[in-house]
């Protein structure tokens, strides 16, 4: 049985974040997780704040099975634990762009089973919800994450990976972005088919079209910084209205093409706000079949275990087969 964060332990991590006056008088735990538990921490007697969110990567607050043979150092790895949240707070603060402040941060386990992270309770909205809302202001928040994404992307660099693996100065998975993407694709189809008929029965097809798409991709030697997961459910607006971007730990350098099919597949017809010249079309048709795959595997996979929404996964899982399949049956 899973056993999420007790009272007492967030009790004794406010008060290490913000003094020994803080008091808990409340505590939530955020819905949507699956790496880490997020909860919110109503505290009194702080004159810094009066909530702020803990961020808890114990085992317990993972929902996703273990992967067999998976490189720790691949793009794609796990990205969980306080290292690579911190490598991508600190380059992304360096940069201007608005990601939650870090008040505590230990991953000593000696106070606490787990590493822990306190950061500021940077927005109670999503842009998701204010895009829902408030058009208007929901618009202009718009507006700042593509100034935000635009800063992140033109940052060049000759290596890709994950940030707190390049901190490190760990080795380079695969050969190339699109190499890393291909094999990604291959695993993640073959783990489709052996859970859905339909995916099983388009597997041959789907594997060579993946191929003929890497097949077209040129050689490439410089890189953006990436989200690589970021949806409008993933990017907070503060008490002044502004876009936070949060879920980070899988902050890397890489193909930027990667995040705009996400970002395609996330903002629907509100993507062209975020659009960018200069893309190139080989690696987008590659990452976007690549990432409807992705979108299958990964929500089954979840399913496998005791994630809780179950439904809405299954529903991601079902929506992005359909757009799979289509991506090979219906092309010219």
């Amino acid at each position: 049985m899973r056993r999420f964060a007790e009272t007492e332990e967030l009790s004794a991590l406010a008060r290490d974040a913000l003094g020994t006056g803080s008091r808990v008088v409340g505590v939530d735990r955020l819905r949507g997780g699956s790496k880490k538990g997020v909860y919110r921490v109503h505290v009194d007697g702080s004159a810094e704040a009066t909530s702020v969110i803990v961020y808890r990567w114990a085992e317990a607050e993972n929902f996703w099975p273990e992967g067999a043979g998976q490189d720790a150092d691949s793009p794609f790895a796990p990205a969980s634990g306080l290292v690579p949240f911190l490598a991508a707070q600190r380059r992304l603060d360096g940069l201007g762009v608005r990601v939650p402040r870090v008040v505590l941060a230990d991953d000593s386990r000696t106070r606490y089973e787990a590493d822990v992270a306190v950061v500021e309770d940077a927005g109670r909205g999503t842009l998701e919800e204010l895009l829902t809302s408030d058009p208007v202001k929901g618009t202009a928040a718009l507006g700042e994450l593509a100034e935000m994404l635009h800063v992140m992307h033109r940052q060049r660099g000759p290596r890709y990976g994950r940030l707190d693996v390049l901190e490190r100065g760990g080795p380079v998975s695969g050969t190339s972005c699109e190499q890393v993407v291909l094999g990604r694709a291959l695993a993640d189809l073959d783990e489709a088919a052996v859970r859905d008929d339909r995916m099983a029965s388009a597997a041959g097809a789907l594997r060579d079209r993946l191929r003929e798409l890497a097949g077209r991709v040129a050689p490439r030697t410089e890189y953006g910084v990436i989200h690589g997961e970021l949806g409008p459910d993933h990017v907070l607006i503060d008490a002044d209205g502004h876009p936070v971007l949060i879920d980070i730990e899988g902050v890397m350098s890489f193909d930027v093409e990667w995040e705009h099919v996400f970002l395609r597949i996330r903002f629907r017809e509100r993507y062209d706000a975020l659009d960018r010249p200069g893309l190139d079309p080989d690696r987008l048709a590659l990452y976007m079949l690549a990432m409807r795959l992705s979108l299958v595997a990964g929500p089954l996979r979840l399913l496998d275990g005791d994630f809780p929404d179950r439904a809405f996964m299954q529903e991601i899982a079902e929506y992005n087969l359909k757009q799979a399949l289509a991506l090979v049956t219906c092309r010219p």
